[in-house]
């Protein structure tokens, strides 16, 4: 009870921005008791994670005290393992970017390149990283980075540095949330049942958290202010897939299959797809792209999303990823002629944020400090104001 109510505080502190909010307000907001309020805002405030923000002006009785977040009190990290390109971000407490690193990357070349790399992006996205600071434990291969490596501190224990309350990683699907591993990745099956998630908080001394790449986008788009409460985001980039939000919440499925958009068949006689399949969403769209028909690539594209539209009854459909961003006006322009085409009422819009699925990795650890979990996924939310 005492970590919801903190997150409800902490919500109401983020969502009320530099202006602050009083101890009044958030008793009204919350229906906590003044008493409540206090002893949780004098928590929070010696841990570091609100603070004085002025006073406001009253109506009778002294000036309320406004409290604030204060968001560089703690971040987390979000990583976008992609088929070719590793992208790293550490955000903030109000979910603001403050640093990025790009590289490639084969995720086809195994498990320990590819934890290598991630071991050395997080180290070198975090301050005195990229200068090469002392690693405990030395040298390569298992080594743990740990608490306190390259200035990751502890919240609420005065540790030195930048306070990082995990890692949230993102990749192609398919892949099991719950038990953090992933599944047959289109063309990269050696993945099948790797134990990513606790080999990466083994080797990173971090809370971890695994999800589809679509899936966490997604779920970073829905925190958005203003974002609507069901819609369908797809994604074109190295593959094509689908992030679902039904009532404010991913739709995952019991297997995290859900959204697999790019593996649909619309050719029975199609060319045949590292699935297994044949004539695929994702084989069609990508051999468009492949031969420069950007139209015919939109096509497909618009398909995969009537489907969806149709299947669903969602009312809007987001547009991302690295093929679609390279041209934005074309994708939604060919989509919407697709939904158009058979009378389907709904919105198109491109998501314009270039790294949606690095923050929306990174939001799979904020989100729980706000009360913002998200389904699917058990455990304690990450021990902020508790």
């Amino acid at each position: 009870m005492r970590s919801h109510n903190a997150a409800l505080v902490l919500d109401l502190l983020r969502t009320a921005g530099r202006e602050g909010i009083s101890r009044l307000e958030l008793a009204e907001r919350t229906g906590l008791t003044p008493q409540a309020v206090s002893k949780i805002t004098a928590r929070l405030r010696t841990e570091g994670l609100a603070a004085d923000a002025g006073r406001r002006a009253s109506t009778g009785g002294k000036p309320a005290t406004v409290l604030r977040l204060v968001p560089e009190a703690a971040h987390a990290i979000g990583l976008h393992l992609d088929r070719d390109e590793l992208t790293a971000v550490l955000l903030d407490l109000a979910g603001e970017r403050v640093a990025e690193r790009r590289t490639p990357l084969d995720l086809g070349a195994g498990a320990e390149p590819v934890l290598a790399a991630v071991r050395a992006e997080v180290a070198a996205l975090l301050p005195g990283g990229a200068s090469g600071g002392t690693r405990p434990g030395g040298g390569a291969g298992g080594a743990v980075l740990g608490a306190g490596f390259l200035g990751v501190g502890v919240p609420g224990t005065g540790a030195p540095g930048t306070s990082v309350l995990g890692v949230g990683v993102a990749m192609p699907g398919p892949l099991d949330h719950r038990a953090g591993t992933p599944g047959r990745v289109t063309g990269f099956p050696q993945w099948d049942g790797f134990p990513l998630r606790d080999e990466l908080a083994r080797r990173l001394g971090l809370p971890v958290v695994l999800d589809k790449d679509t899936n966490a986008a997604a779920l970073g788009l829905a925190l958005r202010p203003g974002a609507p409460g069901s819609f369908a985001y797809v994604h074109l980039g190295t593959g094509l897939g689908a992030g679902l939000v039904l009532g404010g919440a991913v739709l995952r499925g019991g297997r995290t299959g859900a959204g697999e958009l790019g593996h649909q068949t619309v050719q029975l006689d199609g060319p045949p797809c590292d699935c297994g399949g044949r004539g695929c969403l994702e084989v069609l769209c990508l051999a468009a792209l492949a031969r420069g028909d950007l139209d015919g690539a939109a096509r497909v594209l618009g398909t995969g999303a009537a489907n969806l539209v149709r299947l669903l009854d969602v009312d809007r459909v987001l547009l991302g990823g690295r093929a679609v961003l390279a041209a934005p006006e074309v994708f939604a322009r060919g989509t919407r002629e697709v939904l158009a085409g058979l009378a389907l009422p709904a919105d198109v819009a491109v998501a314009t944020a270039p790294h949606a699925v690095a923050e929306g990795a990174a939001q799979l650890i904020l989100a729980p400090v706000f009360g913002n979990r998200p389904s699917g996924f058990g455990g304690e939310p990450p021990t902020v104001g508790q």
